[in-house]
């Protein structure tokens, strides 16, 4: 294993290592201070992050707003609060040392307005921002308006080429770097474009090289790559390091970073994390962004895959093969099935799935009556934490709408991501991992249920384990 060497990041030399932000409570200023004080660039949350009182006790986030828009406006003040309150935290736990991020997602509702808002009220605590989660075209001059380097997400080349072409080109000073994020391994949210199979993983090199050329080209050679998403040992990287062809890299560590003692996780988490098997991380398309995301398969996505399983589609008036009706709703409406689908149906009802739910895509999923309410619960309590959402249709426009009907085969992903992150449920809710999450059971390091602290944790990645 080669030696690391220090590259500039955020405008300070540090190790090329890099925690990577992961959405709400799990990625935050303590952990991320942690990272930093361990020389490398630590990242927090800027998701809806926590906020504390006068005794350290979080404060819970409950919307007062009676409409979307109140509670909308409620979302953001909470945001910006929180985010500046964890980079004062990481600020504190880094104690010089090393670099300060911020993770935002570009789709997240008022991205704008939270990160101008967090970087005014954390002026020189903060010293760059990753973005990723859509095209951030404006966190370039955001950034550059802050005096604070700005790190996009990308993973093609052909993204990287839109976003420099659109804006990046005028504020190439504050471009700290790029983060080419593996749309098949990494966790949360990836970037699998439309002509990419999700089945068919691509080896990260040749997509990373071609990144590289496409920065030389714009006179980028010396900005560095972070690699992200299924970096687990460094001596499975050691060709890229010196290599002139992937140039300065640095690499990004997302999932290990979980299991310290600076995470703020549960200890059920934990201890979940150090039982995964190979092909326990499910990549699916359930996420009200519309974005394939990489989660463990436990009974909160097995009750989504049944979920849209038991689903048939259906028209107004009878038309072709759906001829046969079949009444929906308390006042019996009905629709039109096909033979194969009505006998399909009657059977869900029959086993206890009696509440048909109409999807924007002219079908039926069959739930529970107790599912249904939840789901139904959940829209109408939508206080638009992102942008576009296909769960409770809600958008971040004049109209406050996507103009299309709430899709029930999603879920809300800010109610779950703040359960998981703040309690023991880690079957029941949506666990967010790379699919290298499964290496915890093997990997020596976690020997006996071993939880090493983030400074441990630097150290061994450095020796490439």
């Amino acid at each position: 294993m080669k030696p690391l060497k220090p590259i500039i990041i955020s405008g300070r030399e540090v190790l090329p290592l890099v925690e990577g932000g992961k959405g709400i409570a799990v990625s935050n200023g303590e952990s991320s201070g942690a990272w930093a004080a361990s020389g490398g660039v630590g990242t927090f949350s800027g998701v809806n992050a926590d906020s504390y009182d006068e005794n350290g006790e979080i404060i819970p986030q409950i919307y007062r707003g009676k409409t979307r828009r109140e509670r909308h406006e409620e979302l953001i003040a909470f945001a910006i609060q929180g985010a500046v309150h964890q980079a004062q935290i990481a600020h504190e736990a880094a104690k010089g040392e090393g670099r300060i991020h911020m993770n935002v997602l570009w789709e997240m509702g008022a991205a704008e307005r939270i990160l101008n808002g967090v970087l005014e009220g954390a002026g020189g605590l903060i010293h760059g921002v990753t973005c990723g989660a859509g095209m951030p075209y404006r966190v370039a001059e955001i950034c550059a308006a802050h005096g604070v380097y700005y790190y996009p997400i990308v993973s093609s080349a052909r993204a990287f080429r839109a976003l420099w072409k659109r804006a990046y080109h005028r504020f190439r000073e504050w471009l700290g770097g790029v983060v080419y994020e593996d749309p098949w391994l990494a966790g949360g949210h990836n970037g699998l474009s439309n002509s990419e199979d999700p089945n068919r993983p691509e080896s990260p090199y040749p997509r990373v090289a071609e990144l590289r050329r496409l920065m030389v080209e714009c006179g980028l050679d010396e900005t560095p790559i972070f690699m992200a998403g299924g970096v687990w040992y460094l001596r499975e990287w050691a060709d890229w390091l010196d290599n002139p062809e992937i140039g300065p890299i640095a690499f990004q560590f997302g999932t290990r970073p979980l299991l310290t003692q600076e995470s703020p996780i549960s200890d059920a988490w934990k201890r979940r994390l150090l039982t995964l098997e190979e092909g326990d991380i499910f990549l699916n398309r359930f996420s009200p962004t519309g974005f394939y995301s990489s989660a463990v398969s436990n009974p909160f996505i097995e009750e989504l895959r049944q979920r849209s399983e038991r689903q048939v589609a259906y028209s107004h008036s009878p038309v072709g093969e759906h001829e046969w009706p079949f009444p929906v709703g308390a006042r019996g409406r009905l629709v039109y099935l096909t033979a194969a689908d009505k006998l399909r149906a009657e059977e869900w009802v029959a086993q206890g799935f009696t509440e048909a739910m109409r999807t924007p895509d002219s079908t039926l999923i069959f739930v529970t009556p107790a599912k249904a309410n939840e789901i139904l619960t959940d829209q109408i309590n939508c206080m638009g934490c992102l942008s576009a959402c296909s769960f409770s249709n809600w958008a971040q426009n004049d109209a406050g709408t996507t103009g299309k009907k709430a899709d029930p085969r999603s879920y809300c992903i800010q109610k779950t991501l703040q359960a998981i992150g703040h309690s023991d449920q880690t079957e029941d809710q949506l666990m967010f991992a790379g699919h290298n999450a499964y290496r915890f059971k093997s990997d020596p390091f976690y020997a006996n249920g071993f939880v090493p602290t983030v400074q441990q944790l630097v150290a061994r990645i450095q020796t490439g384990d």
